[in-house]
């Protein structure tokens, strides 16, 4: 089998979880990254690398080139008894490689199952789930970069990771990441401070779970308030939770004491319910034709069938509106937009 694979035409409705119909010229499907410097060298413009197509929304046909990456092979780097060291492929799954980890009962993702995407994607959107973010788990990020021609292993620091973002988000045309280096443990502590995680776990493992008791947790719950993407057509969370001053949100839980809050990054950081703020707007289930907010959680925006990119991004521009007129905040969408 080639190293990389060129299709035509492509129908993408398939290869985004928003369900959007949309088509592109060219699509490659990379199998080795040695393959990448001689790939990117034949684009006039920069590719958008797709993964599973769920952190983005097609608001029309791309104009560019589409890559995906289909490494997915697990490679051991080290063992020292207690932490063991991944290297991962940017085309592996996000959730196998989760179940992977939890299966050999290795402590460091198990709050992050269920979430659809990639390996390769990971860092870009420094994706998070119940108190946890991937970036605790990152040891280094593998990584082409076009304009120079050079390879870089991109230390935990040089990612520069933050709430939902990182160095790779801040310019996603600089950086190719074809494989990230995991830190997992034997011994961990588990994260279980989020609400109502440590409810869903078994009675007899709430003292001391095991990362797969964790994960399964995990899936429940996801399975219980988020429609499945191969159902109903959707980019999981579609807004980022704000992070606003202490004074901000002191002043919004004193005009709306049930106001969720959470600690930001900082002791004079707050981050807010993204989820909350849309629901006391009124957005909660709401439908404009094929696109809507879910009913059962009102960050999830939803394709009920034939919804278009501008369909389902009219709704959000309306949403982000409303809740600014209302509570002064403004939200963001944390998908990328197309």
């Amino acid at each position: 089998m080639s190293a990389i694979e060129r299709l035509e035409d492509v129908e993408l409705r398939q290869l985004n979880t928003m369900g959007i119909a949309a088509r592109a010229a060219e699509l490659f499907e990379v199998r080795d990254p040695v393959a990448v410097p001689a790939l990117w060298a034949r684009f006039d413009t920069a590719p958008l690398v797709v993964g599973s197509g769920s952190n983005i929304v097609l608001a029309a046909d791309p104009r560019m080139p589409l890559v995906r990456f289909r490494n997915a092979d697990i490679e051991l780097i080290s063992d020292d008894g207690d932490r063991v060291q991944w290297r991962v492929g940017a085309g592996k799954i996000w959730h196998e490689l989760v179940m992977d980890s939890v299966a050999q009962g290795l402590f460091g993702l198990e709050n992050l199952a269920y979430i659809p995407g990639t390996v390769g994607a990971c860092p870009i959107q420094n994706i998070g789930a119940y108190g946890v973010e991937v970036n605790s788990a990152i040891e280094s990020v593998h990584a082409f970069e076009p304009r120079t021609g050079e390879w870089y292993h991109l230390s935990n620091a040089d990612c520069e990771f933050a709430y939902r973002d990182s160095l790779f988000k801040q310019d996603l045309s600089r950086f190719v990441i074809t494989d990230v280096t995991f830190n997992l443990y034997r011994r961990g502590e588990p994260r279980l401070d989020y609400a109502g995680l440590r409810d869903a776990l078994p009675d007899a493992a709430t003292l001391t779970p095991t990362p797969q008791q964790i994960a399964d947790a995990v899936v429940a719950i996801r399975k219980a308030k988020l429609p499945d993407p191969t159902v109903l057509g959707n980019a999981g969370s579609f807004f980022k939770n704000p992070i606003v001053s202490l004074q901000v949100a002191d002043a919004l839980v004193a005009q709306y004491p049930q106001m969720p809050v959470f600690r930001g990054s900082s002791d004079a950081t707050r981050k807010l319910s993204a989820a909350w703020l849309i629901d006391q707007s009124g957005w909660k289930g709401h439908r404009d034709g094929d696109a809507g907010v879910a009913p059962g959680h009102a960050l999830v925006l939803v394709n009920y069938g034939n919804a278009s990119g501008a369909d389902i991004m009219n709704l959000a521009q309306r949403i982000m509106d409303s809740v600014e007129q209302r509570f002064g905040i403004r939200i963001e969408p944390e998908p990328r937009v197309v």
